[in-house]
């Protein structure tokens, strides 16, 4: 499985004042992006998920990108992409990616981001392995 976060490069001299510092200094909350707690949570949801298929999931790829593309398959549904799975072929592992932007659209509150990227990542990967998505993460399904 392959894991990565990608670390922005410096900040802009904007009008010879010096390079800008953090506006909030590491050791505070505030100082995470949207995308880096985004990334952190697909990053434990497909942890999670390894664990529990190490076999299945050995070399599956796991990516995020900000939008679905603008021309889609014919074959897709009209409403807008969450996630997608693409399976192995010769030269590339199995694959999933999954929409930042129009996940966090719908989440209302910040505790259904964790639950519904873990939603969409079971069923992006139990279309790889052929699975329904609540065999994939029971816990992800469970009504509170």
């Amino acid at each position: 499985m392959t894991l990565q976060r990608t670390s922005s490069g410096r900040r802009r001299d904007r009008h010879g004042r010096g390079l800008r510092g953090e506006l909030l200094p590491p050791h505070l909350p505030g100082h995470r992006s949207r995308r880096e707690e985004f990334d952190d949570t697909v990053l434990e949801a497909a942890r999670m998920l390894v664990e529990k298929y190490p076999r299945r999931l050995e070399h599956l790829e796991v990516a995020v990108e900000e939008v679905p593309m603008s021309d889609p398959a014919p074959w897709e549904e009209s409403s807008v992409a969450l996630g997608r799975a693409f399976p192995a072929d010769r030269d590339h592992a199995p694959r999933v990616v999954l929409f930042r932007r129009p996940i966090q659209t719908r989440c209302a509150l910040p505790g259904e981001l964790e639950l519904l990227v873990r939603q969409v990542l079971a069923d992006q990967v139990g279309s790889l392995l052929h699975l329904a998505p609540e065999d994939v993460d029971p816990e992800a399904w469970t009504e509170d």
